[in-house]
């Protein structure tokens, strides 16, 4: 079933770093995350030791906009340029394809979150962090990736239209990330019954992240994100085969 997924993986993660979208958008994404830390954050008047504050809590907000632009060419590239049929012909699983492709397109965010370490080495030399709860923070930061990854390749499988795919994948996205914040919460619960915030609140990544930032991931928290990422890419297997067929 997999057999091919390296190759499929290996094309991918070159046709990346083979242009500049990917090396600009981690560059944006470097800035934003390091100057938002030090503005906004207030990294050195607070003192913040865990990073919660000062930078870990901006990242979804990034990553709502950011993810989708690395994931928007997933399918819509294929289709734009008519590869769609040549791997439709090729001796590899529909499920492989989707996984190597996911997988490069997640491994351009790690390389991202693995340059945000001078913030990290900063913080160990002005004081005695918790590192456990530091690599628990990027451990969820890299779920969130994952998840925002996965929701713009169902979008994605579905049109050929790069800045389509872009538009609604951030809808989407925010809409996960921003229903999770007390201010829509209590909209929500002032226009529905109070059940129907709960199960809105348990639905959004902020309500999981928040314990990755903490330094304790809950079992039920690795469930949601892993099961909404494959959801998403199962999903995006159904609507490839439905077009291959």
């Amino acid at each position: 079933m997999f057999t091919g997924l390296f190759q499929i993986y290996k094309r991918e993660l070159a046709s990346y770093f083979s242009q500049l979208t990917a090396y600009a958008l981690i560059v944006v994404f470097l800035l934003l995350s390091l100057g938002f830390c030090f503005s906004f954050g207030h990294f050195m008047e607070v003192g913040d030791a865990s990073l919660e504050y000062s930078f870990f809590r901006w990242l979804p907000w990034f990553f709502m906009f950011l993810v989708p632009a690395v994931g928007m060419r997933l399918w819509s590239d294929e289709y734009r340029t008519g590869t769609i049929e040549l791997l439709g012909t090729m001796p590899v699983a529909t499920i492989a394809i989707i996984l190597g492709k996911f997988l490069a397109a997640l491994s351009v965010w790690s390389v991202a979150l693995v340059l945000t370490f001078p913030v990290w080495i900063l913080v160990n030399y002005l004081g005695d962090p918790d590192n456990v709860l530091i690599l628990s923070s990027y451990l969820g930061a890299l779920l969130v990736c994952a998840t925002f990854l996965a929701v713009t390749s169902l979008v994605s499988a579905f049109t050929r239209d790069q800045v389509v795919c872009l538009v609604v994948s951030v809808f989407f996205c925010a809409v996960m990330t921003l229903a999770g914040y007390e201010p829509v919460l209590r909209s929500v619960n002032s226009l529905l019954p109070e059940w129907a915030g709960e199960v809105l609140a348990s639905a959004t990544v902020d309500e999981h992240y928040r314990s990755a930032v903490r330094g304790h991931i809950r079992w039920h928290d690795l469930f949601w994100f892993l099961s909404m990422t494959a959801a998403c890419l199962y999903g995006t297997s159904i609507v490839l085969n439905a077009k291959r067929s």
